[in-house]
């Protein structure tokens, strides 16, 4: 730690990832989602490394879910955007593919969540737009939170963004993180990488880093 002005500031993975101090968030790994993602299997198994090696440390766990509105419901920029991704020329033609009750909009089976864990839904690429994510982090005195899940050129670059912007620091966990396109994903690390806002690295380190934490927290 390096410290000034009474402020403690963590330089390590290690000093970031107390598990009191930290959560986990699983970013739309939902049924629809991951049938568009390549190796959606690697990816599941990598996310639930390290969603049980944070539940085995105490870390507090949350999951988003994209949520769509009834066509009825849909706004401007919610019409540009499915009418973008759907590939179509008309709002008429657009097809809301995460209605609440849709198969699509289920968290897949494998990463079910734990009746202690918190799940909320949400319109936004960003996890803390228009979300109680926020409040709920800081009414338990979190100041850092490890993301995994889909998609980081879409929804996972713009939460760490977001995140640090709220005084957050992110932890990507890359390879627990998949992509509907490689290169854009490749640029969104890069990217994040330059600006240095959040911590970069991997499913076997941040594994034995919550191992780590759990180790000591038990001692």
């Amino acid at each position: 730690m390096k410290n000034i002005f009474g402020l403690s500031i963590p330089q390590t993975l290690e000093e970031v990832c107390d598990p009191q101090r930290v959560a986990l968030l699983v970013y739309d790994m939902q049924v629809g989602i991951l049938s568009q993602i390549k190796d959606a299997d690697e990816i599941t198994r990598q996310v639930l490394k390290v969603l049980t090696a944070a539940r085995n440390a105490g870390v507090r766990v949350f999951f988003s879910r994209h949520l769509s509105l009834p066509k009825k419901l849909m706004g401007i920029l919610q019409f540009r955007m499915a009418m973008t991704w759907q590939r179509v020329d008309s709002p008429d033609q657009v097809n809301p593919w995460f209605l609440r009750d849709a198969p699509g909009f289920q968290i897949i089976p494998e990463l079910l969540p734990l009746p202690t864990e918190g799940v909320f839904d949400k319109l936004t690429m960003s996890a803390f737009e228009g979300t109680w994510l926020d409040f709920a982090l800081r009414d338990c005195g979190i100041n850092a939170f490890i993301i995994v899940g889909v998609a980081t050129e879409i929804g996972i670059e713009p939460t760490i963004r977001h995140g640090a912007d709220l005084g957050y620091i992110p932890v990507l966990i890359t390879d627990a993180c998949g992509a509907g396109n490689e290169e854009a994903a490749k640029r969104s690390i890069e990217s994040l990488k330059f600006t240095g806002d959040a911590l970069i690295t991997d499913t076997e380190k941040i594994c034995d880093v919550l191992r780590k934490g759990s180790s000591i927290r038990d001692a």
